[in-house]
C-alpha cells in the first residue's frame, strides 16, 4: 500500500510519496513569487535532513517561479502543456523515476466477411495505402484508441478484437521511443465515410491478397496482416483479476489463457 499521508508545511500542502519524497500541487501554490520563494526556502530547510525528493508541479501561469526553484537545484522532470514539473534531490543516493520516455499509437487490421481489408493513404506520405491508426490519447485505453482512430480515418465502426503486434521505434517524435500497438479488430459497419479530411485522402476496402502483392505496400504492413491472418494475438482479460487496483487499466493475455479471460 502506498503512503500517500498529507503534511502541512508553511503554505504548501504536501504529499508524501512511495520514494520519500513529497509532492506540491499547482493548485497548492501561492499567488505571489515573493510568498513562493519564503515558503519554499522553509520547506527545503525542514525537509531536507528526512525526505529524499521535493517534486513541485507549476502551472504555466506561474511559470515565473521556475527560476526561483532552479536556484535551489531543482531540475525539469516533465511537462504538459499547461504545467512542467520540477524535482530536487535532497540526498545523493535518491531515486528520481524516469520521466515518460515514449510516446504510444496504435493500428488496426480490419478485414471484413470478403476478405478485404481496410486500408488509408495519407496526405503528408508518399507511400502507398496503409493500416488505419494513429496516437494514442492521454489517459485512453488501448482498445478504445483502436475504435476511435478507425472511425476517424475511416468512418468504419469496429469493435477491438486483439494485440497482434507491438513494435519499439527510436529515435522517434521529440528525442522520445515509439511503442506502436497493431491490434485486430471486427468491422461492424462498412460504407467509408472518412471524418478526419485534413489528414486522409482516401481510405478503401482491398483484397487482403492483391493488398498482400502490392510492391507499393511497406514490408511491415504486410507482416502485420499476415500475423493477424495467422495468429489471435492477445485479446483482453476479464477485469476481475485486478480488481482490487482503482485506476482504469487493461490486461491482455494469449487467448489460450481460458482462465483468465
Amino acid at each position: 500500500m502506498l503512503n500517500t499521508s498529507l503534511e502541512r508545511i508553511g503554505c504548501f500542502d504536501t504529499v508524501l510519496d512511495p520514494y520519500n519524497g513529497i509532492t506540491i500541487e499547482s493548485k497548492d501554490l501561492p499567488s505571489t513569487k515573493e510568498e513562493f520563494e519564503i515558503n519554499l526556502n522553509f520547506l527545503i530547510n525542514e525537509v531536507e535532513n528526512k525526505r529524499n525528493l521535493i517534486w513541485i508541479y507549476i502551472d504555466i501561469k506561474k511559470s515565473d517561479f521556475i527560476p526561483i526553484c532552479t536556484q535551489r537545484g531543482f531540475i525539469f522532470h516533465s511537462c504538459d502543456e499547461d504545467y512542467v514539473l520540477v524535482v530536487k534531490r535532497l540526498k545523493e543516493y535518491a531515486v528520481i523515476p524516469t520521466c515518460a520516455n515514449h510516446t504510444l499509437g496504435v493500428g488496426a487490421v480490419v478485414i471484413n466477411e470478403n476478405n478485404e481489408l481496410l486500408v488509408i493513404k495519407e496526405k503528408i506520405s508518399n507511400i502507398g495505402y496503409k493500416l488505419p491508426g494513429g496516437h494514442i490519447d492521454n489517459g485512453e485505453m488501448i482498445s478504445t484508441a483502436v475504435v476511435r482512430e478507425v472511425f476517424e480515418e475511416t468512418g468504419i465502426e469496429v469493435e477491438f478484437e486483439s494485440i497482434i503486434s507491438l513494435g519499439h521505434f527510436f529515435p522517434h517524435q521529440f528525442h522520445k521511443s515509439n511503442l506502436y500497438v497493431l491490434c485486430t479488430a471486427n468491422p461492424k459497419t462498412y460504407e467509408i465515410n472518412i471524418q478526419d479530411t485534413h489528414e486522409i485522402i482516401d481510405a478503401k476496402w482491398v483484397d487482403v491478397n492483391k493488398y498482400l502483392e502490392d510492391e507499393t505496400v511497406l514490408n511491415y504492413s504486410k507482416a502485420v496482416v499476415l500475423a493477424a491472418l495467422e495468429y489471435k494475438g492477445f485479446i483482453k482479460a476479464n477485469h476481475e483479476v485486478l480488481c482490487h487496483i482503482r485506476k482504469d487499466f487493461e490486461l491482455f493475455f494469449p487467448i489460450e489463457s481460458k482462465k483468465l479471460v
